[in-house]
């Protein structure tokens, strides 16, 4: 019951903090880079939860986590940069996917490192 509630906790607290960063207002980096930070974050994050026990990677890294980051989003803003009918930006596109890829996996090693 106790790893419920709290990965109900931890879900909703992932998903109102991925909300404040997406959102461009001055002092987040909302948008495009807000995504890539939630999603490096996350990375890291899970990273340091290697070695945890079950009950932790549930709460923390499905329920925490799994809110925090976003595919989906991740998807639709390379899409978006790379519409024709907005302009060719593909080079800018493909350097997002590249950088996020890129940040997000260095990330998850350094977790993965500094948990070890």
């Amino acid at each position: 019951m106790l790893t419920a509630a709290a990965f109900l906790l931890l879900a909703g607290a992932g998903a109102a903090l991925r909300y404040l960063v997406g959102r461009p207002n001055g002092r987040w980096p909302g948008g495009h880079a807000g995504t890539m930070a939630v999603n490096v974050a996350g990375s890291l994050a899970l990273g340091l939860l290697a070695g945890t026990g079950d009950a932790t990677l549930t709460m923390v890294g499905t329920g925490g986590l799994g809110a925090l980051t976003t595919f989906s989003t991740f998807a639709a803003d390379a899409s978006s940069m790379a519409d024709t009918r907005v302009g060719r930006r593909n080079g800018r596109a493909l350097g997002h996917v590249v950088n996020t890829l890129v940040l997000g996996v260095g990330a998850a090693a350094l977790g993965l490192h500094l948990s070890s």
